[in-house]
């Protein structure tokens, strides 16, 4: 791997990932997402709660014993997106060998990437306002909902005190979430992070809206082909759900307490397209600048990225601008992978979850295959795995979150020693 002379001096060090925690469509925990999702199937499947809508299919978290995990009174009180942060926040710190025992509270922050909270129990809310018995409105409503909820309820949960925060930054909120959290570490606010991000987007307004937005796509008889990343019929994305948490330190601080890194973050770069507030730009130059931010602030030059997890959301406009992007940036792409063909769009979980899959994808040195693509677009000249996994020896990766209104932001990964 070459380092990028000129931009050595502004190269800064890279942190080291400790521990992950997943919550996916494709399995719930570390081991049983990278299962899933190395099988490569769609987990698209007809949703009851979408019932009446025009598009009602989902990739929807197995079924959980929210009460068996976290005890009947915690469970109650929280939403779906808090309850999968809270879920990959434990295995996370589990994964990382560390806790209360281990770690100074007021020096651990959390820092979570959320799109739009949710409204799962609003519309029984909405119907008592309706039926004029504002008494019968839940106190509970409000602070289940409201975004940043998703890192409280992880303080709460491990007692910890530094800085805790929830950015929004639409499908790139997660990814947003982990270059944020390594720069409190690299500033000295902050001696371990947990960042990721979690979201539940199978919701009947959320659906409804993309529906309108004819951003959702419509093989209403054959959910389970309907995300197809790249792919040349391709109509739209799939919503989806969960949450990943990884857990951040300083390499220097993971080395003394005797921790083997499952890899690294080893750069972070971010931009915005102002250029239309949903529609990406079509030649990708708002994505290509965050690729370049991300591989300069890494020291990588582009020929020394071995793959691309890519956003890949399975629209036509969203999948060809990231095509032009990834042809700006590199000469010839390296091996790219989309994991929305099997799990969805988790919306702001997206970007943590396909961070922990780097992470994962570097540690086995196995690209996980893109779901669903059976004839790719001849328009897009990218070398996509499918089918099955690639094994490859791989030293750093990219992964890519590109969402409404323009905004962008990509992280660069290294192999862990």
């Amino acid at each position: 791997m070459q380092l990028v002379k000129s931009g050595d001096m502004n190269r800064r060090p890279p942190v080291a990932v400790t521990g992950l925690g997943l919550v996916t469509p494709a399995g719930v925990g570390r081991d049983a997402a990278w299962e899933g999702l190395c099988a490569g199937l769609s987990t698209a499947t007809a949703d009851p709660g979408l019932d009446g809508l025009p598009v009602a299919f989902s990739c929807r978290v197995p079924d959980l014993d929210a009460a068996g995990l976290l005890g009947h009174r915690l469970s109650r009180r929280l939403d779906r997106f808090t309850t999968f942060a809270l879920l990959a926040a434990r295995e996370a710190v589990a994964d990382a060998r560390t806790g209360p025992d281990g770690w100074e509270a007021a020096r651990v922050g959390v820092v979570m990437g959320v799109g739009t909270g949710s409204m799962q129990g609003w519309q029984a809310e909405f119907d008592r306002l309706a039926d004029q018995v504002p008494d019968r409105v839940s106190p509970l409503a409000l602070p289940r909902s409201v975004p940043n909820m998703a890192a409280a309820e992880i303080a709460l949960d491990l007692g910890v005190t530094g800085p805790n925060m929830v950015v929004s930054t639409a499908c790139a909120s997660g990814t947003s979430a982990i270059g944020l959290a390594r720069d409190w570490l690299l500033s000295g606010a902050c001696d371990l992070v947990l960042a990721g991000g979690s979201e539940s987007a199978r919701l009947p307004m959320t659906a409804a809206c993309f529906a309108q937005m004819r951003a959702l796509s419509r093989r209403t008889g054959a959910p389970h082909e309907a995300s197809r990343p790249f792919d040349r019929d391709r109509d739209g994305f799939v919503l989806g759900e969960g949450a990943a948490v990884l857990v951040l330190e300083r390499t220097e601080d993971a080395r003394a307490r005797g921790s083997r890194p499952a890899a690294y973050v080893s750069g972070f770069g971010a931009s915005c397209d102002a250029h239309h507030f949903t529609a990406p730009h079509p030649g990708g130059d708002g994505a290509a600048r965050a690729i370049r931010a991300a591989l300069t602030d890494a020291g990588l030059a582009p020929e020394d990225v071995d793959h691309v997890n890519a956003h890949g959301t399975s629209t036509p406009q969203g999948d060809l601008a990231e095509h032009n992007a990834l042809r700006q940036v590199f000469r010839q792409p390296p091996p790219v992978t989309a994991v929305k063909g099997t799990i969805g769009h988790a919306i702001g979980g997206a970007g943590a979850i396909e961070a922990a899959c780097t992470v994962l994808t570097l540690r086995h040195q196995l690209i996980p295959p893109t779901a669903n693509l059976h004839t790719q677009d001849p328009a897009i000249d990218l070398d996509v795995v499918a089918k099955a996994p690639r094994p490859q020896e791989m030293r750093a990766a990219i992964s890519s979150s590109f969402g409404f209104g323009g905004q962008n932001a990509v992280l660069a990964f290294t192999a862990a020693d």
